[in-house]
């Protein structure tokens, strides 16, 4: 496998998965991102600060805070004060979220059922292992910042 092709894979992927919540969003009248970050904090309330959501989720912390005024306005969302930090805000989820977190919970069930179509226990067991190195490998790598360079020859 080549690293074209895991990017295609990955981007297909992620253009399924959108398109597969697209009804939802359009009832809703949420963009997709921030149907995203209602499901992001309802798996990962640990990582609840605009900060959390930006690092994890690889969002613009400007549309990102675009999208957590939309969420609060629609009383999806609260903001509340981190205990012994004043500076911070923690985003929570409200009860008014909850029907459209277990309607997007039902709708990610479908997708990865689908997703996963033809591949047995333990083949859906490896890939599993090879996503999570995969992604601890690139969080590394973008945590550092890393670039990568190629030995050129004469051609450009």
């Amino acid at each position: 496998m080549t690293p074209t092709s895991i990017i295609i894979i990955m981007q297909s992927c992620i253009e399924a998965y959108e398109q597969s919540c697209k009804s939802l969003c359009r009832e809703l009248g949420l963009p997709q991102m921030a149907f995203e970050i209602l499901m992001f904090l309802s798996d990962s309330p640990e990582h609840c600060t605009a900060k959390d959501i930006s690092r994890h989720r690889g969002f613009k912390e400007t549309i990102l805070s675009v999208n957590v005024n939309k969420l609060v306005m629609k009383g999806y969302l609260e903001r509340r004060g981190v205990d012994g930090d004043r500076r911070k805000v923690k985003l929570v989820c409200t009860e008014k979220a909850r029907p459209i977190i277990q309607w997007g919970k039902q709708i990610q069930d479908a997708f990865f059922s689908a997703l996963e179509e033809g591949l047995t226990e333990e083949e859906l067991e490896i890939c599993g292992r090879c996503l999570a190195v995969l992604g601890r490998n690139a969080e590394e790598i973008r945590d550092r910042r890393k670039v990568f360079h190629a030995e050129r020859g004469s051609e450009p």
